[in-house]
């Protein structure tokens, strides 16, 4: 916008300068007056518009601190110290993963038209850049629990960093149309540096804080106690059980991630509950650098 107003006002100045050199009284007169052209002033984008720009901007964002927070997932996964918690923490990388971009996902859906033709095809460019990353990250779910931790964690890794802003950006856009740079300016998501607001983050928590010595489990590691969806047992690392007819492979470490054949879920620290529909109730008791006391139960 300001280099548009730029260019009116030296054109005005070549023509009031034409005029003196030569032009009939009226330029003349219109000189001496002090009169000159000014361009319009730009008009106030709606709040409709701002609103959807901030809301653009604020999954630009998450999508942002998602690709740093996967780069430093698969840093710790690749810590050959904490090689034995390595298959947990893929498990988790995807499930957390999915889970925001599911919801960036769900989010880009919901914005409509801004009305802006650019800005448009800008939304439809995002909406196909995390459509195909949900589709590929869903299909990681069957077997990434048999990969090697590092590849499958590198493979969900490899794709989380393909979310980068389409082009042109949308600051691109605002230097080629007025309404979005006014817009983009009033939006507070489109500050540098800004961040969800505290209770709102963009990404879950790789996992909880760990908690103090584990209980007693009533049925210690005995997973056969949970065939009929009702028991309490100790896993130490890996468990693979059947409770109530569902079979739930179980991965601890530094969260505690539940896998079925059509879904996966990670939970961490004492307090996390795991649903599978009408079936089967997981809630973690407690869980530590040594396992995760959990108990079963039909909902």
């Amino acid at each position: 916008m300001g280099k548009r107003g730029s260019v009116v006002v030296v054109a005005a100045g070549l023509v009031l300068a034409l005029g003196g050199c030569g032009g009939g009284t009226d330029e003349k007169a219109g000189a001496s007056d002090g009169s000159s052209a000014t361009p319009a002033p730009a008009r106030a984008p709606s709040p409709e518009l701002v609103e959807w720009v901030g809301d653009l901007c604020a999954s630009a964002v998450a999508l942002k601190e998602l690709r740093a927070d996967s780069t430093a997932q698969l840093k710790e996964i690749r810590d050959p110290d904490a090689e034995i918690f390595a298959q947990a923490r893929a498990l988790g990388h995807l499930s957390e993963t999915l889970t925001v971009v599911e919801t960036e996902q769900r989010d880009l859906e919901e914005l409509g038209p801004s009305g802006v033709p650019a800005a448009d095809r800008l939304l439809g460019a995002w909406r196909k850049k995390v459509k195909d990353v949900v589709r590929e990250l869903r299909s990681m779910y069957p077997d990434l629990g048999g990969e090697d931790a590092v590849d499958g964690a590198a493979n969900v890794d490899r794709h989380v960093q393909t979310l980068t802003p389409p082009r042109p950006d949308l600051p691109g856009l605002t230097k080629q149309d007025p309404r979005l740079a006014a817009a983009y300016q009033r939006a507070e998501q489109c500050a540098p540096g800004w961040k969800p607001p505290k209770g709102e983050p963009s990404a879950p928590p790789a996992s909880a804080e760990p908690t103090g010595p584990l209980p007693e489990a009533a049925d210690g590691r005995n997973t056969a106690a949970c065939s009929d969806g009702a028991c309490e047992i100790l896993v130490t690392s890996t468990a693979d059980v059947t409770a109530n007819g569902l079979n739930v492979d179980i991965t601890v470490g530094n969260s505690v991630t539940f896998q079925t054949p059509d879904t996966i879920m990670n939970l961490g620290g004492q307090g996390g509950v795991a649903q599978f529909g009408d079936t089967l109730k997981v809630t973690v008791v407690a869980q530590n650098e040594q396992g995760a006391v959990l108990r079963f139960a039909r909902p």
